[in-house]
């Protein structure tokens, strides 16, 4: 286990309550746990912006299926960037609704790149790219076996 260390933060007293209320929202066992997620996460998020860094995440997006062409336009735009999906998972929420998740695996740039096609294309109503770096992608990983 990574030793710890100890350090000193001075906060207002709304913003603790506010960190506090969050904290409870979210799960978190303490305070502690609570700085060491926002921390990690903000050092993924940064390590990610790099267009170079290789990065595994996902594609979200809800679209109306009724939209003309549609499905063929996401469709060629997959295919287009086929050397970056591992895999999608496509769901019928309603009559005109589906939500499709996409797994990207690449550089950084090319995976914002799909993204950004596929988010922008007429009938897409929401989309979300979601990086984690390959560093974060293994440090999951061997938290996960610690714990088994």
């Amino acid at each position: 286990m990574t030793e710890l260390a100890r350090i000193g933060v001075a906060l207002s007293t709304d913003l603790l309550e506010r960190f506090d209320e969050l904290t409870t929202k979210r799960g978190y066992t303490n305070c502690s746990e609570a700085f060491r997620g926002l921390i990690r996460a903000e050092l993924f998020r940064e390590s990610a912006k790099s267009p170079t860094a290789r990065v595994v995440g996902t594609i979200t997006m809800v679209y109306d299926h009724h939209v003309r062409l549609l499905n063929d336009k996401l469709i060629q735009t997959q295919l287009d960037f086929q050397h970056l999906i591992i895999t999608t998972l496509h769901v019928h929420l309603d009559h005109d609704h589906c939500l499709e998740v996409i797994v990207v695996r690449g550089k950084a740039a090319e995976i914002e790149g799909l993204a950004n096609s596929l988010i922008g294309t007429k009938g897409v109503k929401h989309g979300q790219l979601t990086p984690n770096t390959r560093k974060a992608m293994q440090y999951y990983q061997t938290q996960l076996w610690c714990l088994r």
